[in-house]
């Protein structure tokens, strides 16, 4: 997710949420994205997609960053999010392209 996000996030861990993290940390990154078969690319776009779909604003921001991290382009994300319209409907999509373009504007 890079360093920025990596330090973001720590700088808002306390005693109530130290468990949630350790968990997205050992779960998530420990046993999923170090896994082979796909790359840190493909697994970022599935994200995209993913959280797109279940209308997931917050993190669907920091996933596009992520996946432009992870050598996604725009012209990737921008596909991603209009194949997206077609299968998880249009105002998901909308939503998703108004988050990415905050993303990308910022990048």
């Amino acid at each position: 997710m890079g360093a920025d996000y990596l330090a973001q996030r720590d700088a808002r861990r306390t005693d109530f949420n130290a468990t949630i993290q350790d968990y997205a940390d050992e779960v998530c990154f420990g046993m999923v994205w170090s896994r082979p078969g796909i790359d840190p690319k493909l697994r970022s776009m599935l994200n995209v997609a993913i959280l797109t779909a279940m209308g997931r604003p917050n993190q669907l921001r920091t996933h596009v960053e992520g996946a432009l991290n992870n050598g996604c382009s725009v012209e990737e994300l921008r596909e991603i999010l209009l194949h997206t319209a077609v299968y998880a409907g249009l105002p998901a999509a909308v939503d998703a392209f108004r988050v990415a373009e905050d993303v990308i504007s910022k990048a």
